[in-house]
Order: structure tokens, then sequence, then C-alpha cells
């Protein structure tokens, strides 16, 4: 999202991609922001610009919480009615069986009529809650065939294993309506906080308007300036790479089974995968972000990232929090067009890297497929850089 300006802990982040506090620079940065957002005393009790600013910008960043948990509920009741619908299915599809298997026991107890034993009541027999209790008690048992035998023991177990299913069915009936209320739950708060945002910015004046545009183009040339020196900095450390490796050739031949032939051939099969799901990417540049879709048309932040890594045939999870476990954890310092970088503490948001400290993501209500500084919403906003193949 392109806006989040939620304050964060002070602290270190996995893979040394979280830095202990936000850099001299990009406090001076929100200094001088600051100083131009600040409004007069209020004197009716009205927030002030930088409050209302924050006030949106926290309830867009809820709002995409409340979107990944909607992403998740919704995936998870999907694959639950599919559990649902086989259960059913099977139950039904054995019940016919047993009652296929019921009729015919009836029959055979029928046919013992002629063993002079008092006449059965076939009736009584379709009819009772346990058929075993029913031969038992008419000595039937001790006069059938071994065959028909093998028919109540298979009529049984068959009994047995449907009551079973059925069982089964019940309880994922019950977690598909959990599941179905989770998404019911989630989807009306992402509906609320938009409609709170839409409602604190519809009370803007123009000239308010203006000076939140003039705040946000100084937060964009600011993570601009960072990607920029990201990108010095990667380059920088692939010059030294490339060179100490030239050392290396020039000094000693590696074995023959050092195994640096494979790792070259892993780091070109991730960039020929990379490469394909950046091209997927950049082709939806400019379609509107509408939470919980996956295109074709639009797409959510993790929407987006799950379809441009399928469409160079790797499976990531549907949500942010899933996707960020779906792969190998790498230094920002080191992060290679194609990986996923993800934001926040909660991992509620994701872009794509394409180098230079850029990304391609899907920013948040109201906006379009973009390409962004990664810096969009300040350094200490990056939570990890996952490598997804």
């Amino acid at each position: 999202m392109a806006s989040h300006r939620k304050s964060r802990p002070a602290g270190t982040r996995v893979a040394g991609i979280r830095t202990p506090a936000l850099a001299t620079a990009a406090l001076t940065s929100v200094a001088l922001l600051s100083q131009t957002a600040n409004a007069s005393p209020s004197t009716d009790d009205k927030p002030s610009l930088e409050e209302v600013e924050k006030k949106v910008d926290d309830l867009y960043r809820q709002a995409e919480s409340a979107t990944e948990k909607y992403n998740s509920a919704k995936d998870k009741t999907t694959k639950q009615r599919k559990r649902v619908d086989t259960l059913l299915d099977d139950v039904a599809k054995r019940t016919q069986k047993l009652n296929e298997a019921r009729e015919e026991l009836g029959r055979n107890a029928a046919a013992q009529y002629r063993t002079g034993a008092a006449a059965p009541d076939t009736a009584t027999f379709l009819l009772a809650d346990n058929p075993q209790d029913y031969f038992d008690q008419t000595q039937l048992m001790d006069r059938m065939t071994g065959r028909q035998k093998e028919s109540v023991d298979d009529y049984f177990t068959q009994q047995s294993e449907t009551m079973e299913k059925r069982r089964e069915a019940t309880q994922s009936l019950e977690t598909l309506t959990d599941s179905q209320n989770d998404l019911k739950s989630a989807k009306a708060t992402v509906q609320q906080k938009l409609s709170d945002a839409r409602e604190l910015l519809s009370k803007l004046t123009a000239e308010e308007k203006a000076r939140l545009a003039a705040i946000e183009k100084r937060k964009q040339e600011e993570a601009a300036r960072k990607a920029a020196e990201l990108a010095r900095q990667q380059a920088e450390a692939e010059r030294q790479r490339q060179e100490e490796a030239a050392q290396q050739q020039e000094s000693t031949q590696p074995p023959a089974d050092s195994g640096s032939s494979d790792s070259s051939s892993a780091d070109s099969s991730y960039a020929t995968k990379a490469e394909k799901a950046l091209a997927f990417a950049r082709s939806q540049i400019g379609k509107p972000y509408v939470w919980g879709a996956t295109g074709p048309d639009s797409y959510d932040c993790s929407g987006l990232t799950q379809a441009a890594w399928k469409a160079a045939g790797v499976d990531i999870p549907r949500v942010t929090y899933d996707q960020v476990n779906a792969g190998t954890t790498v230094p920002l310092s080191s992060a290679q067009p194609g990986d996923l970088v993800f934001f926040y503490d909660d991992v509620t948001h994701v872009g794509i890297y394409i180098g230079n400290g850029m990304m391609i993501h899907a920013p948040k209500p109201g906006t379009y497929v973009r390409e962004e500084s990664i810096y969009y919403d300040g350094e200490s906003s990056i939570h990890s850089v996952v490598r997804p193949a």
C-alpha cells in the first residue's frame, strides 16, 4: 500500500534486513515533512492535517491486514467446501450400498424359514437399529452358509465405515461454517476500514488535499533516493564479487567436483523463472488494486505476486504470511530480480523486486499496479526478502 506510516518498534530483523532505527537522513526527511504538514493549532477540535494523514494510513493498513485474513479465510473455505462435497458424496454412495446390503441380508434371513424356525420378521430386521442383535436373537447365524456369513460381516464393516464417514462429514460441515463466518467477518472489517478512510478524506478541503499531495511527493522523492542508494550498494557488491571471482580463477582452478557448476546452473534457473515472473508482473501495470482479487483484471498485493510466479511455473501460497515462508530468506543487500519483498511486522504487504531498489506491487484501494521504490513507506517498514524458487 502506498502510504502506510505506522510506527515500528526498534530492533533487528531476520537476515539483517530490518535496521535498528530509521537512518538519519530518513529522520531528517520525516521532520521536514512534519513541518510542512503542520497546521495552525486547532480551535474547534478539528484534527490536524498530519493527524488525518496518520489516521487514513492506519485505516488502509488495517484494511490490508483484514484483506489478507479475508484471503486466508476464502482459501480455507474453498478447500473445506471441496472436502465437504467429497465427504457427502462418499457418504451418499456408502449409504446406498449399505441399504442394498441390508436388503440382501433381509432376503437371506427370510430364506432361513425353511429350516423350521419361526418365520423371521423381515420388516423388523430391515428397521432394526442393530442387525447383529437380530441375527443373534433368532440364531440365524448358526444356520447360514459361509458365503452368507461373509455377506453379514461385510455389511457390518460397511455400516461402521459409513457411520465414521458421517461423523467426519458433520465435523467438516462445522469447520466450513466457522470458515464462512471468518470470511464474513474479515469482509465486513475491510469494507468498514475503507469506508472510514474515504469519509476522512472526503472532509478535507482542496487546499488540504494539495498539501497532502505535496507531502506524498516528498515521501516518494525520499524513497527514490533510498532506492538509488541501495542500487549503488548492490552494484558495488557485485563488482567486488566479480573481481574476487576473477582473481580466484587466475590463482587457482576450482576442483572438478567443487559444485560451482551446480551453483551457476541453479542461479541461471532462478534467473530464467524470475524473468518470466517479472514479465508477467510488468504486463499487469496499470490494472486496479481490488482487495481479494487474483486477476486477470485486478489484483491485491499477494494476488499479484502469486499470479506472477505462477506464470513462471512456480506455485506459491495465496496470502502474504504464507508466501513469506515459501522460499529462502535473503539479505536485502543480496536481493535479486524476482525476489519477494515483504512489509510490516504483521507481514501484510508484498511486492516483487525488479532491481535497483524498485519493485512492482499493487499498493492499496484507489491505486493501480505500479513500479515503486521498496522504501515507499520508509526503511523500517521492510520486513524481509524471500526467494521463492
